[in-house]
C-alpha cells in the first residue's frame, strides 16, 4: 500500500495491515512494534518498521499496557507546575526518561488529597510503570494517598515520594537546612526575625519553620512572628503587607518558607516605601534561579531540585537503588546583608 492510498482510509491501520503490507506473520509484526523481547531478524524487522511508517501505523498503548500490565509513561505527580520547585524536579525526571526512552505525564494535585486521591485512583488504570508524587503533603494522614500507593505497588508499578508514603522515598533535610539557616543568618547579627510559611500542618513548612526557629534561637535569635497562608508568590506578598501593617523595625529579617514566598515578600517591602536588605533583610529556600536575578539576589539554602527529579526517576525504574540524603547548602548573598550588633 502506497502513502497516497494510507492518507485515503476511512480507519486507522491495524496491526494485521501491517504484516500484509510487510509480507511478515501477525506474530512477527507485533514482536517489532510492540517491544518484544524475543529477537526478529534485522531484514524483517526493517520491512515492518517500513510498512507501519508508510501506513502511519501507531501501536495502541493502552493495549499495550493491559496485556504488559504496563505502559511506557512514568506519572509525576505536583502540586503547582507552574512553581520552579516542581518545574526544577520535573526536568530531572525528565532526563530519566530521556535516557531509558520513556514519557512523562504529569499531574497537577493543587496541594488538594481528594484530587491527588483522585489522580492516583484514576492512573491505575492507565498502568504507568511507575508514580512520583512530589507535591507538599500533610501530617495530618486523614486523605487515602497512602492507601491509592499501596494499591499502585500491588498492581506491579513501583511508587516513589518526595518524604515517606511510598515504596521508594526521596529525603530533603528541610529541618536541618533550614536551621543551618537560621544559625547563619544569627552569625550575621540578626537577633529579631518574621517568619513567613504555609498553612500548619504541611510537613515541608513546618519542618522549614521548626528548623529555621531552632537554629536561629540557638545563637540568640528570636522569630517574633510568623505568618501563615499558602506556597505563592502573592502569599508571600500579602502576609509581608500585613507584617508591615503590624510594624517592621529596621534590622528585622524576614525567613520566608520558600524562594516564591520570600520574592513576593521582597515586592511588599518595597511598595512599602521599605528597602530590602538594608532595611528588612530576607532569605528564603530552595535557590530556584530567579532567586539569583532579582534585586538584591536572595540569601537562600540551595536544593539539588534538577539532580532529586533525576534521582526520583532511577528510583522508579531501578531495581537496585540506595537512597540518600541531599546535601543542602546556605548561600548568602545580597539580601541580608547582616547587621551591628
Amino acid at each position: 500500500m502506497t502513502a497516497d492510498a494510507a492518507s485515503a482510509r476511512t480507519s486507522p491501520p491495524t496491526l494485521h495491515d501491517v504484516a500484509r503490507t510487510a509480507g511478515v506473520s501477525l506474530a512477527t509484526a507485533s514482536r517489532v512494534l510492540n517491544g518484544s523481547e524475543r529477537k526478529v531478524a534485522e531484514s524483517f524487522r526493517e520491512r515492518v518498521e517500513k510498512a507501519a511508517e508508510e501506513l502511519g501505523y501507531t501501536a495502541n498503548a493502552s493495549a499495550q499496557a493491559t496485556a504488559r500490565g504496563t505502559s511506557a509513561a512514568i506519572a509525576l505527580l505536583v502540586a503547582d507546575i507552574a512553581d520552579p520547585y516542581f518545574g526544577l524536579i520535573a526536568s530531572g525526571v525528565a532526563r530519566g526518561a530521556d535516557e531509558e526512552g520513556l514519557i512523562v505525564t504529569i499531574a497537577i494535585t493543587e496541594r488538594d488529597p481528594q484530587r491527588e486521591t483522585k489522580i492516583l485512583r484514576a492512573l491505575r488504570g492507565q498502568r504507568p510503570r511507575g508514580v512520583i508524587l512530589a507535591a507538599s503533603r500533610g501530617n495530618d494522614g486523614e486523605d487515602d494517598t497512602h492507601g491509592e500507593l499501596s494499591a499502585f505497588s500491588g498492581l506491579g508499578g513501583r511508587t516513589v515520594t518526595f518524604g515517606p508514603g511510598g515504596d521508594r522515598s526521596i529525603r530533603i533535610d528541610n529541618r536541618g537546612g533550614a536551621e543551618r539557616l537560621g544559625r547563619a543568618m544569627a552569625a550575621l547579627g540578626y537577633r529579631r526575625a518574621i517568619a513567613i510559611g504555609a498553612t500548619e500542618g504541611v510537613r515541608t513548612s513546618d519542618d522549614r519553620l521548626g528548623g529555621f526557629t531552632a537554629g536561629f534561637g540557638a545563637e540568640g535569635g528570636v522569630v517574633e512572628r510568623t505568618y501563615r497562608g499558602t506556597f505563592e508568590r502573592e502569599s508571600g506578598a500579602a502576609s509581608m503587607r500585613q507584617a508591615l501593617a503590624d510594624g517592621v523595625d529596621p534590622g528585622t529579617l524576614v525567613f520566608a518558607l520558600s524562594d516564591v514566598i520570600a520574592i513576593g515578600a521582597m515586592t511588599a517591602i518595597r511598595e512599602g516605601g521599605r528597602r530590602v536588605g538594608a532595611d528588612i533583610a530576607v532569605c528564603g529556600f530552595d535557590d530556584v534561579p530567579v532567586s539569583r536575578d532579582v534585586t538584591p539576589r536572595l540569601s537562600t539554602v540551595r536544593v539539588p531540585l534538577i539532580e532529586l527529579g533525576y534521582q526520583a526517576f532511577r528510583a522508579t525504574v531501578d531495581d537496585e537503588w540506595h537512597p540518600s540524603t541531599a546535601d543542602l547548602d546556605v548561600i548568602v548573598r545580597e539580601s541580608t546583608p547582616g547587621v551591628d550588633r
